[in-house]
Formats: structure tokens, C-alpha cells, sequence
């Protein structure tokens, strides 16, 4: 309806009235049409990378006959692949394309994650969790940087946390789910715990599907905009620095990779995402198991299982918010590390199961609500392209490098329902995250003033080439 008050695509720049007209639907048309594919497809993830501990607890470890041990093994055996993959897939994420790449992912994760429900043997068990890391490591790294090439810097959080909080939603709705399919047990001959698998895989793949044909391959792509709107979004992803000026400095180059894990941010928050992964992994990974230790079973444990999921997703929603509005990454990370402290500290500290219950809508919050901040902080920090592609894969790297030691740690090395060793751990991590946080902040803002400096004596046209985030007029988000 607004369209005819609005300059033609040949006008180089809308006029400001334009400019507000289209600032106030542009974005309102990707938050439609655009994240919540993203958000429902990594929805989806957190399900099948997850249910296999709604599994254990409907049966899957007795029909199997395997052991605590063999089921640490099989969490493992999938976060192997899922690094590998992490950073190849990134870098071919535009070659390939994002509207083909990420479909494909999809379709192929969703036909292994069914199979689960046919799995007779441990060995089974363990070929089919090994093709689900391989097929879905990409994908929430691929998400990141998709959605950081349609979103200035200073929208992109918000956007990343309302699909990061749908793994907490997930895990709160994952409860309930499992709670009801479990009462198919024995439907078709198939035990309640195969249910789950065969339910939710068959979901995930008819969802590939759609998504494939309605992920856009970028703003320029994006049929659901105008031309005026288009050329619009890619005038602000410029000017924010969300994307280069000249295309070809987005092409791959070693050079760039190099570049970011050299880069000092990037350096100390992969250590962070490293404390983060590790605790993001245990919780979703054992919470559950956690919650049965404390004293309720079976379908008691699905449920009460939920509500500190429930917490944490909205703790994430409005910290998000805020950040966004005030450009506050570190402090957001910093603030939910406390959370984390409180929570961790409260649970080995006392023996009162209702205490150690409440004490996880601390940990839970603090460790979900810190996530968006982190991942957030690296995407708006990196550029060009393939220097902000490996960075994102390089910190989610970390990420699962932390589930790994966490499958260990809370399955054969901490054992509950104390898990003393695992919540010191956490805790140390904790602190980690509030002492680096607060490094790289004082960091950015040395580099921030530097550059202003910078800026007075040196024309943008006089810089070098290819400089990215390390332009004097490239500003870091704090």
C-alpha cells in the first residue's frame, strides 16, 4: 500500500521519509517470512540431537541392554561428525547455496533420526547417531551466518535468540511430547520409546521438504520483497558492515580463516563458548536424568523436566531485547555467568532434592539465556564474510568440543545424584565466562578508541584493502 510514495529503484538513495517507511516494514517481512523457518528448523534439531535421553527414559537403554558407559559412547559417537562438519559446512554454505544446503540437511537428518525407532542392537544405536551428527552439524552454524547476511549488527540477537530459545522451548515441549507418544507403547509392535523417534524423525523430513522450497537464497533473492525494498536492505547491510561493498572480497580465502582464529575476540570467546557449550550440552542432555535423580520417574520426570526449560526461554527472549537495544553483549553474557554461579553453587551446597530442583531454574536460565549474547558477540564482531563464516564455525566447534567433555562428565565421570565433580567443573566454567567477558570487553573498547582515533587522521579511501573487521571504521559491538 505504501508503495507508490516510495522513490524508484533508479534513485541511488530513498528519501528519509522512504527510508522510515521502509525501515518499518523490512524487517517486520524477514521476522514473518524468514526466522520462523529458521527457528522451527532449529527447533526441530534440538529435538532429534535430543530425544534420545526422553528415549533412555521411556526404555531405550533396557531394550537395548546397554550400559551407562555404552549410552555416554553413543552421545559422543554424534558429536564427532558434528564438528567435522561444522566449519566445511560454512564455507560452502554460499557456493552451495543457504535455500538448498540447509533444506538438504534437513531431509537428510529426519530420514536417520526415524530410523532410530528401527535400531535392534547397540551397534544399530550406534551407526545411526553417528549419520545424525554428520548431517545435522552444519546446520546451526549455517543458521547463524544466513541470518547474519539478512540483519544489521544491531538487529541481529533478537532474531538469533527467538530460535537458540526455541532449544529450551524445545526441550520444555520435548517433555510433554514424550509423555504422550510413550503411550503408543506397543502400537505396530514397536515400544514407546521407538515411538518417539519414528514420530518426530517423519516430522523433521516432511518439513525438509517445505523448507526447501521456502528459504530464500539471500535479500537480493527474496521474492516476497519489492526492488525498492531490496536494494534498501542491501544499502543498510552495507553501511552496518554486515556485508562488503564489493562482492568478490567475500570470496573464500585461507587467508581470511587464518584471520579469525588469529583474531583476539574471536580467540577468547571461543574459550567461552567452549564453558557454554559444556553446560548447554549436560543440561540438554541430562537434565532429564538429572530431575529422575531427584526423585520423580517415568512421566513425573518428562514433566517436571519442563518448567525450567519454560524460564529460561523467556529469561532469553527479554535479555535479548534488551541487548539489542542497548548494544550489550558482554554484559549479557556476565550477567546470566552469574546466574549460572548461583544456580551451580546452590546444587552442590545442599542435599534437599526440592532445593537441587529449584537450583536449576538458575543454571537452566543462565546457561540458555547466555547463548544468543555469545553467539551474537562473535557474528557482529568478524567481517568479511569468510572471516564472520569461520568464526561462527570455529565457536560452535567449541561448543560441541564442551558436549563431548560434558557426555563424559555427566555420564561415567560425575555420577549422580550429586555430580559433584561435573557441577565444580561448571561452576569453574562459570567464573570463566564472567573473567573473559569482562577481558574481551575492556579489549573492544581499547580497539573501539583506537580506531575513533584513528578515524581523525586517516581518510576511509587511504586504508587498505580487505582490512574487514579491522577497519578503522568498523566499530565492535560491546
Amino acid at each position: 500500500m505504501y508503495m507508490g510514495t516510495l522513490n524508484t529503484p533508479g534513485q541511488d538513495r530513498p528519501s528519509e521519509q522512504d527510508s522510515t517507511v521502509l525501515e518499518a516494514v523490512v524487517w517486520r517481512k524477514f521476522d514473518i517470512r524468514l526466522l520462523p523457518l529458521c527457528t522451527a528448523a532449529y527447533l526441530i534439531s534440538s529435538f532429534d540431537n535430543n530425544n534420545i535421553a526422553n528415549a533412555r527414559v521411556a526404555g531405550l537403554q533396557t531394550a537395548l541392554n546397554i550400559s551407562n558407559y555404552q549410552y555416554t559412547v553413543a552421545l559422543t559417537v554424534t558429536l564427532v561428525p558434528y564438528i567435522a562438519m561444522e566449519l566445511p559446512s560454512n564455507l560452502m554454505l554460499k557456493h552451495v547455496g543457504p535455500n538448498h544446503l540447509l533444506p538438504g540437511m534437513v531431509i537428510l537428518w529426519g530420514i536417520i533420526a526415524a530410523m532410530q525407532g528401527l535400531v535392534t542392537s547397540y551397534t544399530g544405536l550406534l551407526l545411526c547417531r553417528f549419520f545424525l551428527g554428520l548431517t545435522e552439524g552444519g546446520l546451526l552454524p549455517g543458521l547463524v551466518l544466513y541470518l547474519s547476511s539478512f540483519y544489521p549488527r544491531g538487529r541481529l540477537q533478537m532474531r538469533i535468540s527467538a530460535f537458540f530459545s526455541s532449544a529450551s522451548l524445545a526441550r520444555a515441549f520435548a517433555g510433554l511430547l514424550a509423555a504422550a507418544i510413550t503411550h503408543m507403547d506397543g502400537i505396530g509392535g514397536k515400544a514407546g520409546w521407538a515411538w518417539i523417534f519414528f514420530i518426530e524423525g517423519l516430522f523433521t523430513f516432511f518439513f525438509g521438504i517445505v523448507l526447501l522450497f521456502s528459504l530464500p537464497q539471500s535479500p537480493e533473492t527474496a521474492s516476497f520483497l519489492s526492488p525498492e525494498e531490496r536494494c534498501y536492505v542491501v544499502s543498510k547491510l552495507k553501511s552496518s558492515r554486515t556485508i562488503s561493498d564489493d562482492d568478490s572480497r567475500d570470496n573464500f580465502s585461507w587467508v581470511e580463516v587464518l584471520r579469525a582464529i588469529r583474531s583476539p575476540q574471536v580467540l577468547m570467546l571461543i574459550v567461552i563458548t567452549f564453558f557454554n557449550g559444556t553446560q548447554v550440552f549436560g543440561l540438554a542432555l541430562f537434565e532429564i536424568t538429572i530431575v529422575a535423580g531427584l526423585g520423580y520417574t517415568g512421566n513425573q520426570a518428562q514433566l517436571m523436566s519442563v518448567p525450567p526449560f519454560v524460564l529460561a526461554f523467556l529469561a532469553s527472549m527479554i535479555s535479548s531485547y534488551i541487548s539489542d537495544r542497548y548494544g550489550c553483549r558482554g554484559f549479557t553474557v556476565i550477567f546470566f555467568s552469574f546466574w549460572c554461579i548461583i544456580g551451580y553453587s546452590i546444587y552442590y551446597a545442599t542435599a534437599s532434592q526440592h532445593i537441587r530442583y529449584g537450583s536449576l531454574f538458575f543454571s537452566m536460565t543462565g546457561t540458555y539465556g547466555a547463548v544468543p549474547a555469545v553467539v551474537t558477540w562473535i557474528a557482529n564482531n568478524s567481517a568479511p564474510h569468510i572471516r564472520r563464516a569461520s568464526s561462527i564455525a570455529f565457536g560452535f566447534v567449541a561448543t560441541c568440543s564442551g558436549g563431548m567433555l560434558a557426555t563424559w562428565l555427566l555420564g561415567t565421570l560425575s555420577p549422580g545424584p550429586s555430580y559433584k565433580a561435573a557441577t565444580i567443573t561448571f561452576i569453574v566454567m562459570s567464573i570463566g565466562m564472567v573473567v573473559l567477558s569482562s577481558l574481551n570487553l575492556i579489549y573492544l573498547s581499547h580497539q573501539n578508541h583506537a580506531k575513533a582515533v584513528k578515524r581523525l587522521a586517516v581518510e576511509k579511501h587511504d586504508e587498505p584493502e580487505h582490512l574487514g573487521d579491522r577497519s578503522a571504521w568498523f566499530v565492535y559491538s560491546l
